[in-house]
């Protein structure tokens, strides 16, 4: 009988999982369903490129993870039962509801935006923590007249790379970024004069240590009680994990994140294992792992491996996790690449310019290439018995 595995969402982390997964296992022996509402792997890293409008290269997994053994489901996940082994799924097209069962659960839901409860942010801010956000802002950024204003809330990673894309795609709008503290506090001395002088060379408006308490339709309104014209609302000040979670009776953090050990196994359910935004897991000193792509792909590949070393009786790796640098698009044409410690702190090395620029364009595309062949590393006779059996109606277990 094959084990079952199912792995849910199909993000950096989840696709990478499944990926892996169908590498490291005989699909003979295993039966891996990856579910997820789109058709096409989204790079989330690239949606504010998206957003300013540029065109993102599709990437159909129907096409990825042809010959791989890997089932996809276009469906929502919409409830888990991690006492029962089931999973809830509604299809993608409304056709309706069904039950999934697992032997083993690959938890990789993710997060969306966060809009921190901040009245009128709902209602009229707009978020790119996903495709149909960042098509929804693609729309309404076109359909601004120049000169214009945007406002983006939230001075990290995401919003500095979405104020600078605005800026550099349509320099005839008038875009602000409103950070809670100084710009770019977090980067070393020479990572935060290279942003500040970008930035400027953009001609965005900053606006530091500026916490916004209210979106309306047109502005946002600041703690201190100033009013920022805002046309357009962009709001980057966080993420919140998916909610499924919350109903399940798996042990998690007090922000819902699934605590995890160091092969990314749920602490109180051995059987399903959590990678991405949704894991609690802890990284170098102790630190837990931030929110990222770059925290998300190495945790899949953990879970993967020792998911396939527990189900062959090997003995299971356990590779810690580190950082190396954050990598910051700063528009097409400057980027930033701030060198950091094993535990994610600046050190004073950075890489700007167009050479950042082309370092982050290289990271991207690795990460996407990543995800796109995941039969890469398989051998090459299992790879093509692999394909064969895709296209065989009687599949022969395949063997390396």
């Amino acid at each position: 009988m094959q084990h079952r595995i199912v792995v849910l969402g199909a993000g950096y982390t989840g696709a990478s999982a499944a990926g892996r997964l169908a590498r490291r296992l005989h699909h003979a022996d295993v039966a891996i369903t990856l579910v997820n509402p789109e058709p096409d792997f989204v790079e989330r890293v690239r949606l504010h490129q998206l957003a300013a409008g540029q065109d993102l290269r599709p990437r159909p997994f129907d096409e990825m993870f042809a010959g791989t053994g890997v089932e996809l489901r276009l469906a929502r996940t919409t409830a888990v039962d991690v006492d029962a082994k089931v999973v809830t799924v509604t299809a993608a097209d409304g056709s309706g509801q069904e039950e999934l069962a697992y032997d083993t659960l690959v938890y990789a839901l993710g997060s969306g935006w966060n809009d921190g409860g901040v009245p009128g942010t709902a209602e009229h801010a707009h978020e790119i923590s996903g495709r149909p956000g960042a098509l929804r802002l693609r729309d309404r950024l076109a359909a601004l007249e120049p000169g214009r204003p945007v406002v983006v809330v939230g001075g990290g990673l995401t919003g500095v790379e979405a104020a600078t894309e605005i800026a550099e795609a349509r320099p005839d709008l008038d875009v602000a970024l409103a950070a809670h503290g100084a710009l770019g506090d977090w980067l070393s001395e020479k990572g935060r004069a290279h942003l500040r002088k970008v930035v400027a060379g953009l001609g965005v408006t900053v606006h530091e240590h500026t916490a916004v308490d209210a979106v309306e339709a047109t502005a946002v309104t600041t703690a201190d009680g100033r009013t920022l014209p805002a046309d357009v609302t962009v709001w980057t000040t966080g993420f919140a994990v998916h909610p499924i979670a919350r109903a399940t009776a798996l042990e998690l953090t007090e922000g819902d994140r699934i605590v995890v050990d160091d092969t990314m196994r749920s602490v109180s359910h051995p059987d399903v294992y959590a990678v991405g935004d949704a894991a609690m897991a802890v990284g170098p000193l102790g630190k837990p792992l931030r929110m990222s792509c770059a925290s998300g792909v190495p945790m899949a590949w953990q879970a993967a491996d020792a998911i396939a070393a527990r189900l062959a009786g090997t003995k299971v790796p356990r590779v810690p996790i580190r950082y190396f640098q954050q990598c910051v698009s700063l528009g097409r044409r400057e980027g930033l690449i701030q060198f950091v410690t094993a535990d994610d702190r600046s050190v004073a090395r950075a890489l700007t310019g167009r050479t950042a620029a082309l370092y982050k364009e290289l990271v991207c595309k690795g990460a996407a290439w990543t995800v796109a062949n995941p039969t890469v590393g398989m051998p090459a006779r299992r790879r093509r018995i692999a394909r064969q059996e895709a296209a065989s109606p009687a599949p022969a277990r395949a063997t390396a």
